[in-house]
């Protein structure tokens, strides 16, 4: 059983076939002023309207990146050195890698001064904590939809419009939340995405800014994406993702819906039944298909071998944290014990996950940590 969605979804058959097209016969160049390549153009400039459609933005907002976290780059460097307003920016400790990485590079080379905001301990920024952490020189606010480890979901349209307020721009890095929150609507002057978590390939992302807000490139060449990021554009993985961006806005209604009764039922469980079980982030205001916990007395990488060995896959966090061996940042960041954050679990339920899932998945939960608590104690 599959639950690691978080890390990426399944391509979806949609997807693939959208993208067929311009992986064979369509293979021009959209930059190329010959037919061939005004038809990718045109299925370029296609995909750029679907997307823009789902976020409610403008087609001219959307640039298509290598991922997320080059999406996330562009946002946070490229506003923040095109910024007039000064050196300051303001995110939090608990963000992913890709926005902690962008500050602190623009610290160590552009001479930013980095605020990280106050969290609580369920991972929440509260508009008033960032109103107080920003400056008169505050380039840029950057704080995440929803948190990749421990599924806590911010209040964007609050804390956009506190960054509005002070004539800040703000970015939220939205990868988790495609799919299962709206998009449309926050208030934030750059989203970002990435196609393999709604069923897209690995390979394309967003970074959608709008055009009213400068952004100094951090690819140079040709000037494609309207001189935003250069490069020749992966126009079949730009039609992949708006397909299956696209199809997961029209189902996700019914799939937050379905998922957060299978989550409930799996964290009740799980909290129940596996000794020294505790859940991570907020109780309430969490994504739909997610559920993180710490497991008191035994090791996160044995509970994950064990759950291997019953048939589940599951995570220990993020999976963006190449051969990292540390506690995760998040939790110390919302006051976890070091010592104690080695022991988290992460578990992402696919749309499609039944309550039969849930029941399996929290018996085989169950029966690892009581395995493993008994090796650890």
């Amino acid at each position: 059983m599959y639950l690691d969605t978080a890390a990426t979804a399944p391509v979806r058959r949609e997807a693939l076939e959208a993208a067929w097209p311009f992986l064979t016969g369509e293979f021009g160049n959209p930059s190329s002023h010959h037919q061939v390549g005004e038809r990718a153009a045109a299925a370029l400039d296609d995909a750029r309207a679907r997307v823009a459609r789902v976020l409610g933005m403008r087609s001219g907002d959307i640039s298509f990146t290598s991922g997320g976290t080059e999406a996330d780059n562009l946002a946070v460097i490229g506003v923040s050195l095109a910024s007039s307003r000064g050196r300051h920016l303001v995110t939090s400790p608990t963000e992913h890698e890709a926005v902690l990485e962008s500050a602190d590079y623009l610290r160590r080379r552009h001479g930013f001064d980095v605020t990280y905001v106050d969290v609580s301990p369920d991972g929440t920024v509260t508009p008033e904590a960032l109103r107080a952490a920003l400056r008169e020189n505050t380039a840029l606010v950057s704080l995440s939809y929803a948190n990749n480890e421990i599924g806590t979901i911010a209040d964007v349209p609050a804390l956009a419009a506190v960054a509005r307020g002070h004539g800040v721009p703000f970015h939220t890095d939205a990868v988790q939340a495609a799919g299962w929150l709206p998009l449309a609507g926050l208030g934030a002057d750059a989203v970002t995405l990435a196609g393999h978590k709604v069923g897209a390939p690995k390979g394309i992302g967003v970074a959608a800014i709008r055009g009213r807000v400068p952004v100094e490139p951090i690819i140079h060449g040709g000037g494609q994406e309207r001189g935003r990021r250069s490069g020749t554009e992966n126009v079949a993985f730009a039609v992949a993702l708006a397909t299956a961006l696209e199809l997961a806005e029209s189902e996700r209604e019914d799939a937050a819906s379905g998922a957060r009764a299978v989550r409930d039922a799996f964290i009740s469980r799980v909290l129940t039944d596996a000794p020294g079980a505790f859940l991570t982030g907020s109780a309430s205001s969490r994504l739909p298909n997610h559920a993180s916990f710490c497991f008191s007395d035994t090791s996160g990488e044995a509970v994950l071998l064990e759950l291997e060995r019953r048939g589940i896959t599951a995570s220990s966090g993020s999976a963006c944290a190449a051969g990292s061996d540390e506690a995760s940042h998040v939790l110390t960041a919302i006051g976890i014990d070091a010592a104690i954050a080695q022991t988290s679990v992460r578990f992402t339920f696919p749309a499609d996950a039944s309550p039969q899932h849930a029941e399996s998945a929290a018996t085989a939960v169950a029966a690892s940590v009581r395995s493993l608590a008994r090796s650890f104690t």
